[in-house]
């Protein structure tokens, strides 16, 4: 069983993900390929990686005698040789591009907090990733057309949607961990045990909703509304505020769900109530260069790593597919009918029944008419983006931030137009050739 990581220098995030894959111990022999373009990040991943599997040299012996192989590649077809599962983790740009993101769109007043998803930020990280995307596709395509793509990256719909429209990839999921934490986290407020907790979510990725929550027959939201009621800290949560009004919990965390609506970040007045961090990710993306080069500097010293489970998608699935074990997990995948008040074509999150067969998703019907009325907005967007690359149309870059509900509750249609520029010019190579016009 090969699985390849592209963007492994993500040292932190393939550090959980290979000590969950190791942690099965009916997953023996596991061949792990790990790919990057910078080479001290490649380096620091192998070494990271022999560590969490006990290997000392190409073959390794794990404890209790289970072996795995590790190998680096800076050239990607190497790592994809063959393989049955291809992680994406990779970050086009990296920190340097993020900080584009954010400082260029504060100069015009416009307030971000993650800016990875849709908004400006979520746009043009989108179009910088789409021509990587497309040479992923290529490559998997011709050395290993049968495995499953599992996407990490953000903007997670719009990646997964250009995936599907513009490259050969015969299966990917999107995977994204909102969901699950929504649910341990709600079942920690109204004092239920997780594992006595079912749920279903289902929505678009980062703004999905909490469409059942129960526990033995019993529907916990009076219980959350009691919670709620009790604490007013709580209420100062752009989340728990959607709830209030929306009748369903959302399953992003509040910096995010400030970005996909037009309520928010707009006034100064909100963002103090509910306490909203702008600029978030800009200190998120700091913290990961520090504990990358804290892990870097560990591992060149020889001293012991700390390495948590992550409780991610991806080790699961894999375990699922390679033993037949069946699970359920929250996956992102082109909508087929799976729900039925969002159009066809776009990229939703539902709940997927996994096992020997593959990544099979749940069409889950109507969402609450509120809750498909902001998703629709959201997938305008996504929409618009993709066919901004596939199409080669510059204009739409523009009308998908026209469309965006922040950005357009934010700005004049002339300041988007100008930012739009501004950003256009900023990227430069990173962008798809015919969208570096302005």
């Amino acid at each position: 069983m090969k699985i390849a990581f592209l963007g492994a220098g993500s040292v932190e995030f393939t550090q959980g993900l290979l000590a969950d894959l190791f942690a099965f111990p009916d997953l023996d022999g596991l061949e792990i390929a790990l790919h990057d373009i910078h080479p001290e990040r490649l380096d620091t991943a192998e070494a990271a990686a022999r560590v969490i599997a006990g290997a000392g040299a190409a073959t390794g012996t794990r404890p209790g005698g289970r072996t795995a192989k590790i190998s680096a590649h800076l050239e990607r077809r190497r790592a994809l040789e063959g393989a049955d599962f291809v992680v994406n983790i990779i970050q086009v740009g990296m920190i340097d591009a993020t900080r584009i993101d954010f400082e260029i769109p504060a100069r015009y007043g416009l307030r971000q907090t993650i800016a990875d998803t849709i908004g400006v930020g979520g746009i043009f990280r989108a179009l910088r990733t789409f021509p990587v995307l497309e040479g992923i596709g290529r490559d998997i395509a011709e050395v290993c057309p049968n495995a499953w793509l599992l996407n990490y990256t953000n903007p997670m719909a719009m990646n997964v949607w250009y995936l599907a429209a513009a490259t050969p990839v015969r299966n990917v999921v999107g995977l994204c961990h909102s969901v699950f934490w929504t649910a341990h986290d709600l079942a920690g407020l109204v004092g239920v045990p997780f594992e006595k907790v079912n749920y279903l979510a289902a929505g678009v990725n980062h703004q999905a909703w909490m469409l059942r929550f129960e526990s033995g027959g019993e529907d916990l939201y009076p219980r959350l509304d009691e919670a709620i009621a009790r604490d007013p800290e709580l209420r100062r949560r752009v989340r728990v505020d959607m709830y209030r009004r929306l009748g369903y919990y959302p399953t992003e965390t509040s910096e995010h769900s400030s970005e996909y609506v037009p309520w928010y970040l707009r006034d100064p007045a909100e963002v103090e109530r509910l306490r909203i961090p702008v600029n978030a990710y800009l200190g998120i993306s700091e913290e990961n260069v520090r504990r990358y080069e804290a892990t870097r500097d560990a591992l060149r010293a020889g001293r012991s790593l700390e390495v948590e489970a992550t409780m991610e998608y991806a080790p699961q699935i894999v375990h699922s597919i390679a033993t037949g074990t069946p699970r359920v997990i929250h996956g992102n995948v082109v909508n087929k009918g799976l729900i039925s008040n969002l159009p066809d074509g776009c990229v939703v999150e539902v709940p997927c029944l996994v096992d020997a067969l593959g990544v099979r998703p749940t069409a889950v019907g109507d969402l609450p008419a509120q809750c498909a009325a902001l998703n629709r907005s959201y997938v305008n967007v996504n929409d618009l983006t993709v066919r901004a690359a596939v199409e080669g149309r510059p204009e739409h870059v523009r009308h998908a931030v026209m469309a965006d509900p922040n950005a357009a509750a934010s700005l004049t249609v002339e300041q988007i137009w100008e930012l739009c520029d501004d950003l256009v010019r900023a990227h430069g190579d990173l962008l798809p050739e015919p969208l570096r016009s302005v």
